[in-house]
């Protein structure tokens, strides 16, 4: 049964493996591993009454990987699934293992769907997002764009910053102003 406190069994019991392996078990004895409090299993120190947890009710049509025999007995229920990019993250929790990139690929393409769905349902509301404040062009200009990059890895990438926060609301304000303006023409 997965998910369960006991550890797997060894293919190979410990005299097998230390007399292949030199140096296999140095730290099987107690003493020698600082973490060995942590390591015992007292459920009555923690309360807990169980081996293996209650599952957590509505799990039917919950995503779960095809890595897995069943769903986690708890998972995140705060955001549900919803518009176009709900189906791309059910298809790749469906068709693709996680240790395959497309698993990867298609939950990144359902994030970057997600983000357009927000962005375009806050135009149509009376209080649109502010970009310049909400997107960190703003801080980027007054908080030390070129101090604040120094040192890290992506040195490469950091052009591209400005790229993904501001393209798509330079493109929605295109849009915007074209269907503004088609509608002008016709009306």
């Amino acid at each position: 049964m997965p998910y369960s406190a006991d550890k797997p069994p060894l293919p190979e019991t410990p005299e097998e493996l230390r007399a292949r392996i030199p140096g296999w078990g140095a730290d099987l004895d107690p003493a020698d591993r600082p973490s060995y409090p942590r390591e015992v299993l007292d459920l009555s120190a923690t309360g807990a009454h169980w081996d293996v947890p209650q599952d957590q009710p509505g799990g039917q049509g919950r995503e779960r990987s095809v890595d897995h025999a069943r769903l986690t007995p708890v998972f995140g229920t705060a955001q549900p699934l919803g518009g176009l990019a709900g189906p791309v993250r059910r298809y790749a929790y469906a068709r693709h293992s996680e240790a395959k990139a497309a698993h990867w690929l298609l939950l990144i393409a359902a994030d970057r769907i997600d983000v357009a769905e927000h962005v375009v349902r806050s135009w149509v509301t009376t209080r649109p997002d502010n970009p310049l404040t909400e997107t960190g062009v703003r801080a980027e200009v007054s908080h030390g764009p070129l101090r604040s990059r120094r040192g890290r890895s992506d040195v490469r990438h950091q052009v591209l910053d400005p790229v993904v926060n501001g393209v798509p609301w330079v493109l929605g304000a295109y849009a915007g102003y074209r269907a503004v303006r088609a509608v002008s023409r016709h009306g």
